[in-house]
């Protein structure tokens, strides 16, 4: 299992290529890829399917015996993205020496710190010239070997860097590229990576290139490490694994009288307000054309949502042994302590004492253990999923995760322990 989450996370630098690789999965288990745009047609028990988002956000059905309006849905939702740097347009800033470097954004929250010195490469999607301007066709990249770093400033121009330094997200993050060898390479250098890299997979004029969505990400594996081998090491276990967990636990789990759905969004790292977010009406719609579908009914909808229940999964901050202030001095969470319900009095997150009663009963059935998660009442905390998503289909739902270390670093630490505990806690939920 963790050998598989392992390969998983290094296939899945970036969300498009994330959703790539859950879709793989789902075909393999007879998952049919819909078009949103066409009719659903007749829905019946025991279907299959999923339908995307722009590339970026996957949502998979597996159709319960008995009727939505009657016994609603379980719902298991998680986010594909994870802090990193984006490539902007015209991105190449061609410096003394013939030295190129990248113009980057910052998607997210990273702790920049920790992308520097270690060598990068590129991800993402490439649009190109389709059949109308309407319709582009997208190809998916992920160039398999080092390519870029950004370095840091030697200590000796910088004697207070130990002392903690504030970072330009302007100057100091722009990773190196290359050296112009001639001046046909001049403004060309990335353009003409691009070109290489697709033509791996077929040919491609470099004038039908129009656009791309790229983005820094780690070379280094995913590994394990520890005396025992007990701890994960990997950029984007912050909610890649949490993803993983989910649909692991749904092509695990036969079809029941309940519908289960998978639904993995996008953009949670940038506030959720996009058409792949969870913010979105999309899934909302799906499942109201799912009930209406399977019933004649749009009242089979709202009878549904009150019959449901949601596990909103993103990850927690879990207890770092050095830092034992910046944590609640009685809800904090050991990495292989198992699933962790997460709670806010401010309602940063769906939980509250029914629905972590819930949760904790799934736990409790599945034979894993179960730990809370409340912020140091001075430590300001994040938002995740689940209110948002309950703010649009107003259902019970939990907010949890497994507890990691480094939240947000280009190379967090989870627990191997935790993840098979989280995937029979979900399997549990799915079963229900």
């Amino acid at each position: 299992m963790i050998d598989s989450l392992l390969k998983f996370l290094d296939a899945s630098p970036v969300n498009f290529l994330a959703v790539k690789n859950i879709a793989a999965e789902l075909d393999k288990a007879g998952y049919r890829h819909l078009n949103p745009a066409e009719a659903l047609g007749n829905v019946k028990a025991g279907d299959r399917f999923y339908v995307t988002k722009n590339d970026s956000s996957i949502y998979a059905f597996q159709i319960g015996a008995r009727p939505l309006a009657e016994a609603g849905f379980r719902l298991l939702c998680a986010h594909c993205d994870s802090p990193t740097f984006r490539i902007k347009p015209n991105a190449e800033m061609t410096c003394e020496g013939g030295i190129v470097k990248l113009n980057t954004e910052v998607y997210g929250g990273p702790i920049m710190s920790t992308w520097f010195d270690r060598p990068l490469t590129l991800a993402g999607r490439v649009i190109l010239r389709g059949s109308d301007a309407l319709h582009p066709r997208t190809m998916l990249i992920h160039i398999q070997r080092p390519l870029l770093q950004i370095s840091n400033l030697a200590i000796h121009f910088n004697r207070q860097v130990n002392d903690g330094v504030k970072l330009s997200r302007q100057k100091d993050v722009l990773p190196l590229l290359g050296i112009i060898s001639d001046e046909l390479e001049r403004g060309n250098l990335l353009m003409n990576v691009i070109v290489e890299e697709l033509n791996k997979q077929e040919h491609v004029d470099r004038s039908d290139i129009l656009d791309f969505d790229l983005y820094l990400a780690d070379t280094a594996p995913a590994c394990t490490f520890g005396v025992h081998n007990e701890f994960i090491s990997s950029g984007r276990l912050d909610d890649l694994s949490m993803c993983y967990a989910g649909l692991t636990a749904l092509l695990h789990t036969p079809a029941t009288d309940t519908t289960q759905v998978l639904a993995i969004f996008d953009n949670e790292e940038t506030g959720s307000q996009t058409k792949q977010g969870a913010g979105s009406p999309f899934l909302a719609s799906m499942l109201k054309r799912i009930c209406f579908a399977q019933s004649g009914s749009e009242e089979a909808f709202y009878q549904a949502i009150e019959q449901a229940f949601m596990i909103s999964a993103d990850n927690a901050h879990g207890w770092h042994p050095n830092y034992n202030e910046k944590y609640d001095p009685t809800n904090h969470p050991q990495l292989g302590g198992g699933p962790v319900i997460k709670f806010n009095a401010a309602q940063k997150y769906a939980s509250d004492a029914v629905t972590a009663a819930v949760f904790a009963r799934i736990c409790e059935e599945a034979g894993v253990p179960c730990q809370r998660f409340v912020n140091h009442s001075d430590v300001a905390g994040g938002s995740t999923l689940g209110n948002i998503l309950a703010s649009s289909l107003p259902l019970r739902g939990v907010d949890m995760g497994n507890a990691v270390l480094a939240m947000h670093s280009c190379r967090e630490t989870g627990s191997v322990a935790d993840h098979e505990y989280c995937v029979k806690a979900f399997e549990r939920f799915f079963e229900m």
